[in-house]
């Protein structure tokens, strides 16, 4: 394989073009998962002006671009997938019928391990080392709204008529209850990272907000606007206040979720199910196929799917001292938390107990 390594400012405007060509065919190709968002170079610029170590692998055959791997590495030689803890797809992005070598990669671009957790479908080199696979549901809105509501009323219809008629209460109860599916005021955003590291607290989860580069990078996709990448805001108002809100990222035809947030003092609405609705909604008139609710044991995501995806987690690793290290450190920790969420008769327990710490934190009892 011809591989060259770049900076994210190195990659000249000509790959950029052919690596969101890649994407744009993806799906005619039969490799839909690489239409998502978090593939696309311009989620891989904004990572690397907000973290150290980013590089871009351009992978080339008969001098022209034939694959793209974006990557974050250490100085020792420790890989990671690009935006590891935020991003929802990592892998190679490539053109129809390309093959590599795991080893051979890393060792171009001079890593000695790679660790991913939400490696897409189809990456046959990386999947064979993966240590789990893991469903990632989507909304299915291809075939227009309509159709994904009657899909939803026969695999959901509780769900589905308590949510509607929650809908119709919240305008009854509220004036001006209306949807903004790409909002522009920064302001909104800003309220919705509020409530979400809010949201974090309560729960006893670790607040990603609290992580500088992580809001940068999201103020930053906030205001990114190519063809075809977009980060979208979505906002429910009422009264003419914001009371439920989601930032993601949009491709051609994937919309990535990836924040949604509520106003907890309109929860018996169930907002943010409404939000997911309008939000399905608009994107079905925008053109988008699907979007991708993301990894991760959720009820509102089991009443809102369609299908699922898989998306894997795991190391790749080279023969190497390095490699040895970081995976003995890493993997019982992962081990730990996998085995934790997958079964009931202990997450359940952990839960509860995450969500006491967490009204310790917010100084409730």
């Amino acid at each position: 394989m011809d591989i060259s390594v770049y900076r994210p400012g190195e990659l000249s405007s000509a790959d950029r073009a052919a690596w969101t060509s890649m994407q744009s065919k993806a799906h005619l190709q039969g490799s839909p998962e690489l239409g998502n968002p978090f593939l696309s170079p311009e989620f891989a610029l904004a990572v690397g002006r907000c973290r150290r170590g980013v590089r871009i692998a351009v992978v080339r055959e008969g001098g022209e671009p034939a694959a793209f791997f974006p990557f974050q590495r250490t100085a020792a030689g420790v890989g990671r997938a690009i935006g590891l803890g935020v991003s929802d797809a990592q892998g190679v992005v490539h053109r129809p019928g390309f093959t590599w070598d795991a080893r051979e990669l890393l060792k171009a671009c001079g890593l000695a391990v790679w660790e991913f957790d939400h490696l897409v479908e189809g990456q046959t080199a990386f999947a064979a080392e993966a240590s789990g696979r893991y469903p990632s549901p989507v909304m299915d809105v291809d075939q227009g709204y309509a159709a994904y509501l009657a899909q939803l009323r026969e695999r959901s219809p509780k769900f589905t008529k308590s949510t509607l008629a929650k809908e119709r209460k919240l305008g009854r109860d509220h004036d001006g209850v209306r949807y903004v599916h790409d909002e522009c005021d920064p302001a909104a955003l800003r309220t919705l990272m509020g409530w979400k590291s809010a949201q974090y607290r309560r729960t006893g989860r670790s607040d990603r907000f609290a992580h500088e580069w992580i809001t940068r990078l999201v103020e930053q996709l906030f205001h990114s606007r190519s063809e075809p990448f977009a980060g979208i805001l979505s906002v429910l108002y009422a009264g003419g206040k914001p009371i439920a809100a989601h930032f993601g990222l949009r491709s051609e035809r994937v919309l990535a979720c990836w924040f949604p947030a509520y106003d907890p003092a309109f929860s018996k609405y169930s907002p943010g199910l409404v939000l997911h609705l309008r939000m399905a909604e608009a994107a079905a008139a925008d053109g988008i196929a699907y979007l991708d609710l993301g990894r991760g044991q959720k009820e509102y995501k089991d009443s809102l799917k369609t299908r699922e995806l898989t998306v894997s987690e795991g190391w790749v690793t080279r023969r190497h001292p390095v490699a040895f290290g970081h995976r003995a450190r890493r993997a019982p920790v992962r081990a730990l938390r996998n085995t934790v969420q997958a079964r009931p008769e202990l997450f359940e327990p952990a839960d509860r107990l995450l969500k006491s710490m967490g009204k310790i934190r917010s100084g409730r009892r």
